[in-house]
């Protein structure tokens, strides 16, 4: 119980910082060159979007803290952390693209490699701990929110 605990920690310290460190590229542009931007009628109101990644985030890395705490010798885990791991490291390429180099179509191609990564990790962790697959459906839900959004952004623009 103790290494489990220790593991969620850990993984949950990683997805938060990996968050953290990708908002630097979202704030250098959120309050200027995305307020420009036409959205479509669903956009979101800006002020949402940090407590549900943080929300995200946390998720995230309970889900992979309960896979990693399986064993990390086991083929399954390994495979499943390392898309997880995959997915995590998109994550952070989207923000990069879309609001750090400003490049919306770019950022819809990494959205959607994103999600297929995210529906593999899914896969994967169903296979090793269903309780830490169901734990990725809000975040599925939100990055494929995330997909159409950024698609009508790139298509309004």
């Amino acid at each position: 119980m103790k290494k489990k605990l220790l593991y969620i920690a850990i993984s949950v310290l990683l997805c938060l910082i990996i968050g953290f460190l990708s908002s630097f590229a979202t704030q250098s542009s959120v309050n200027d060159w995305y307020v420009t931007l036409n959205k479509p009628s669903f956009n979101p109101p800006n002020w949402i979007f940090a407590p549900v990644w943080t929300i995200l985030y946390i998720l995230m890395g309970i889900s992979a803290g309960l896979v990693w705490a399986r064993g990390f010798y086991h083929i399954w885990v390994k495979t499943a952390l390392y898309h997880f791991g995959f997915q995590l490291l998109l994550n952070a390429l989207w923000s990069i693209v879309f609001f750090g180099l400003k490049q919306p179509l770019w950022a819809l191609f990494i959205i959607i490699a994103l999600v297929i990564m995210l529906l593999i990790t899914f896969k994967w962790f169903k296979i090793v701990n269903k309780t830490a697959a169901y734990m990725l459906i809000p975040y599925i839900i939100w990055v494929s929110f995330a997909t159409i959004l950024n698609y009508k952004i790139w298509e309004l623009n």
